[in-house]
């Protein structure tokens, strides 16, 4: 007779189940509760943004009125407000141009070149970033009042130009450093030249990062306070963070047209970045080099 044939034991298919189901609670529970943290940081962090918008629609004191947009109007028709925000940005919007076009090459050279001189031109600004600003404030005060800029915009826009170029540098040459050089050469032999494949190859694959340097020059510029303060003495030439500690008294503040200047101020940025979000992309470049 032969031996009875041996069964194995079949699992149950639902055995699984339990532990999927379980992995997959505590996977929503995981998402719920990184979401409600996410959402009590996030209203922190705005508490200080909402005060500032409630605070300016309170109506000034020399004209009182109920809450409003009074504030607004007052700041904008009895003050300079109007004027100092055109000097910012006429300060901000020419450094910003200065800034990437002389951070631009100068950051393709710091990409690409290998050798000493461009070694000891990277550590040249990599000291100069490194430097505090109040150091250089008082030897470029006394030179600028010999020439005549100590209390002009042309004078504050050359120390923002300056103050921008090292990071600037910085920023162009990380990402330039991101381009295959392979696409240079590319150019190269189609009878393309150096400053042509710069201008028609990395740049034009580079608006990501001219577009950072741009709005790290712009913020730079637009929410400085120490250079415009100290070099800037007449009402006519104030930017708007200068201009916004006119309306702070010795014994009263009138938080209402205070905070209607700073709404004011933190609109120009948000409007900026909203515009050129859409520009910011990575790994455009790879499809470049498909097939090779």
């Amino acid at each position: 007779m032969s031996a009875p044939a041996t069964t194995r034991p079949v699992p149950a298919p639902a055995a699984g189940r339990p532990r999927e189901l379980t992995s997959d609670t505590n996977a929503r529970h995981g998402q719920w509760l990184r979401f409600a943290l996410l959402s009590v940081i996030t209203a922190i962090v705005l508490v200080p943004v909402a005060a500032v918008f409630i605070l300016a629609l309170q109506p000034p004191v020399a004209t009182g009125g109920s809450i409003g947009f009074d504030s607004f109007t007052y700041v904008l028709t009895q003050t300079a407000a109007l004027h100092w925000l055109g000097n910012s940005l006429w300060v901000t919007l020419i450094t910003v141009i200065a800034a990437v076009v002389v951070a631009a090459p100068a950051g393709y050279v710091v990409s690409r070149g290998r050798n000493r001189l461009v070694a000891g031109y990277s550590l040249l600004l990599f000291v100069v970033q490194s430097l505090p600003v109040i150091v250089s404030v008082i030897p470029l005060f006394i030179l600028f009042a010999n020439l005549g800029l100590a209390d002009s915009l042309t004078g504050v826009t050359i120390i923002y130009v300056g103050g921008t170029l090292s990071v600037a540098t910085w920023m162009m040459a990380a990402y330039f450093d991101s381009i295959p050089i392979s696409l240079e050469e590319a150019a190269w032999m189609d009878g393309c030249s150096v400053f042509g494949s710069f201008l028609r190859v990395v740049l034009r694959n580079s608006l990501p990062g001219v577009l950072s340097t741009a709005i790290f020059s712009f913020l730079v510029c637009w929410n400085d306070y120490l250079i415009a303060v100290i070099f800037l003495r007449s009402n006519n030439h104030f930017t708007l963070p200068v201009g916004l500690q006119t309306f702070f008294q010795q014994n009263a503040t009138d938080w209402g047209p205070v905070m209607a200047v700073a709404v004011i101020m933190v609109l120009p940025p948000i409007i900026v970045f909203g515009c050129l979000n859409r520009y910011f992309s990575v790994g455009g470049i790879g499809g470049s080099l498909a097939g090779q």
